[in-house]
């Protein structure tokens, strides 16, 4: 099939978020796990491919994004995507800004739009400001986030800093009026030379009345929800066929673990859920994973009958994430813990699992990579951007979803589950 979407997302867990927003139009959704190695063929009219570069060198980041692009235009899409989190995550020096405008250098584009809001998750954007739910992003529980922490809510003060252009805004205001209001504020902005523009939205209505206006960039930046309505756009102009509409399923056996490597706020509470249901867990400490190695979690997990779907998971309170990057300092902590959580995914799949959960953007690009997964089928929504989704591991076909740490309802690991059975 003729690409005509290719988009570039920082990490895995934004990339599966991103595939099943755009997969609930029913066209074919392609999730690619890293740039190709092979030139591109059996191409998708959606191809989105995953990086982890979120917390990377701004250098190495690049580097990656460009490579992305360049296989993206190989591949013949038309219209480009820069995905990053809906909460803006990143650090002072990147990599939201360079990156995108590496990426205009390469697409010879002088403008684009950020809009990270997705009002389904609680996010949403006023004047600039990023809200999550009811607080400003500053107030948030991400301001204690463990990478990236972030201590201010106004986008456009974020975003400055990261790049050389001028940063602009277009308010809800003007949104509200309607799309052509929005091409008219864009073309303003333009002739002021404002190449980077943050735009307000706080309802899907917004985001429709955005992709609307924006439908004839070539390059587009924001959170996943900002694509729903794309592909009715394409249909509407005659690039999608109906026939080319497809629904993803597989019969995957049931035996299932969850890994939750995230730390957020959700998170804390889905794992205290899943355990208060009587799942069997166990839980991993970065400073005793140092002194004592995996070891103890593997007999444990050896000891374990999958089809009870139990729990290994490392996430943990503010407070004692903190005490062990005092210790381990920050990096050394995370990878620990990555490198352990990938370790096990792979234990379990050769014990028999084969429906994963993985929560937190950080540990689904370690697992991913550990159980060599290099493209993925977009399945079932399980919660608002997070889908299950289909793939081959070592021979074995493997049910996998990969959760933002933020995402879904406290039941989420249970409601995964439930959903693949129902499905």
């Amino acid at each position: 099939m003729t690409t005509l979407f290719g988009a570039i997302a920082d990490d895995f867990t934004g990339a599966t978020d991103l595939a099943g927003l755009l997969a609930r139009s029913g066209y074919p959704v392609s999730l690619r796990i890293g740039v190709p190695d092979e030139p591109p063929q059996d191409t998708s009219p959606f191809e989105v491919i995953a990086l982890k570069i979120r917390t990377e060198p701004v250098t190495d980041a690049v580097a990656e994004a460009r490579a992305a692009l360049a296989w993206l235009k190989r591949a013949g899409a038309q219209q480009y995507f820069w995905k990053y989190c809906s909460t803006f995550d990143s650090t002072p020096e990147g990599n939201i800004g360079p990156v995108a405008e590496a990426i205009m250098a390469d697409l010879g584009v002088a403008q684009t739009i950020y809009c990270p809001a997705f009002p389904e998750n609680g996010r949403a954007i006023f004047m600039g400001n990023l809200f999550v739910g009811q607080l400003p992003l500053s107030e948030s529980p991400m301001k204690d986030h463990p990478l990236t922490p972030m201590r201010d809510s106004n986008l456009m003060r974020l975003l400055q800093p990261q790049v050389r252009g001028k940063v602009g805004l277009i308010d809800r205001l003007t949104v509200a009026a309607g799309a052509a209001a929005i091409k008219k504020a864009c073309a303003d902005l333009a002739e002021k030379n404002v190449a980077h523009i943050v735009v307000d939205a706080v309802e899907n209505a917004d985001l429709a009345r955005i992709t609307e206006a924006c439908a004839d960039m070539r390059f587009l930046t924001g959170g996943s929800a900002i694509t729903m309505p794309i592909p009715q756009i394409y249909a509407k102009r005659g690039l999608l066929a109906a026939h080319e509409k497809e629904t993803t399923s597989r019969d995957i056996a049931p035996e299932g673990i969850v890994l939750s490597g995230s730390c957020s706020a959700m998170t804390n509470a889905q794992v205290a859920r899943y355990e208060s249901q009587g799942k069997p867990s166990f839980q991993l400490d970065p400073l005793s994973l140092k002194a004592r190695g995996l070891q103890p979690a593997m007999d444990w997990l050896a000891a374990q009958d999958l089809a009870a779907q139990p729990l290994i998971y490392a996430t943990a309170t503010p407070d004692a994430v903190r005490a062990a990057q005092d210790q381990l300092g920050k990096a050394e902590a995370g990878a620990i813990v990555e490198a352990a959580l990938a370790d096990l995914a792979v234990a379990a799949r050769d014990q028999g699992a084969r429906r994963i959960v993985v929560a937190g953007g950080e540990t689904s690009g370690a697992v991913t990579k550990a159980l060599r997964v290099d493209r993925l089928d977009i399945g079932p929504e399980i919660a608002a951007g997070v889908p299950w989704c289909f793939c081959t591991s070592e021979g074995q076909d493997i049910a996998l979803t990969l959760k933002s740490g933020n995402f879904g309802a406290e039941s989420f690991f249970s409601d995964a589950f439930a959903k693949l059975e129902d499905a």
